[in-house]
């Protein structure tokens, strides 16, 4: 029986990277927004809301990281799922946390391996799933 091969974490370095990249992306296009980086646990690696976003856009890029790491799918995608008689749509209910499922948290591998999500919010939701794209491909 073979090991599995170790696959680097995500670091505070790679979190701050992704905030970065968002932040410059979303600028460039004239939007402030929140952005929140989780670790494979769940856990808040970095986050950075600038003081002129909506105070609700921390907890939704939180809630979009969330998202995409529990489901580990973008969240784009799932926006029809959770649609009256979807296959998710009780799903928010099942677990401990409400989830959101609006464009803008995607989840973040390495090696092909789930190592954490970033979510977006603050701009739209096309906006903030491309925010959120940008971001991922400062890691590759």
């Amino acid at each position: 029986m073979s090991t599995p091969a170790t696959v680097a974490p995500l670091t505070t370095q790679d979190a701050e990277a992704l905030i970065t990249a968002a932040r410059r992306a979303a600028e460039a296009a004239g939007v402030t927004v929140s952005v929140t980086v989780l670790d494979a646990g769940g856990h808040l690696i970095a986050f950075r809301r600038d003081d002129r976003a909506v105070l609700i856009s921390g907890e939704t890029s939180t809630r979009k990281a969330y998202t995409a790491l529990q489901l580990n799918a973008p969240t784009a995608d799932l926006v029809d799922l959770v649609k009256p008689g979807g296959p998710f749509h009780t799903l928010p209910t099942a677990l401990d946390r409400p989830l959101l499922f609006i464009a803008g948290g995607l989840p973040v591998h390495r090696d092909g391996r789930l190592i954490g999500a970033v979510g977006v919010g603050g701009g739209t939701p096309e906006q903030d799933h491309g925010f959120a794209a940008t971001a991922l491909g400062t890691l590759a």
